[in-house]
Order: C-alpha cells, then structure tokens, then sequence
C-alpha cells in the first residue's frame, strides 16, 4: 500500500483543497485539520496561517481525480 502524496485535493476541498490534502496524505479527517487551522490562525493573528494557506495553494500540486 503506498503512501499518497502531498497534493491539494478535488474531492475534499473547500476552497483550494490544501487542507484536505494534507489530510489525506497523514491519513487524518479533515474536518478536524480545518478546525485546528482556523485555531491556529486565530491565536497567531490570523496573517501567518493566510499566508502559509497561499503559499501552500501555489506550491503544490493538484492531486489526480
């Protein structure tokens, strides 16, 4: 069984499938990888986790599907 890669996701996205990417690739849900998210940028002034969020949107791939 291979490991998936760290792609953004078509069928689990909301807004670019960054989140549900990296969910899927560790075998997480990602309704609790999106909320932990929103916690994170919340407490850190909400500008680190937006940034982070773009870049992640522009550097990964697409995933297939």
């Amino acid at each position: 069984m291979s490991t998936p890669t760290l792609s953004r996701t078509r069928e689990d996205r909301v807004i670019a499938g960054v989140v549900g990417g990296i969910a899927r690739r560790y075998g997480w849900n990602p309704t609790i990888v999106r909320a932990l998210f929103v916690i994170v940028s919340v407490v850190s002034a909400a500008f680190p986790g937006l940034l982070a969020y773009l870049l992640l949107w522009m550097l990964m791939p697409e995933g297939e599907g």
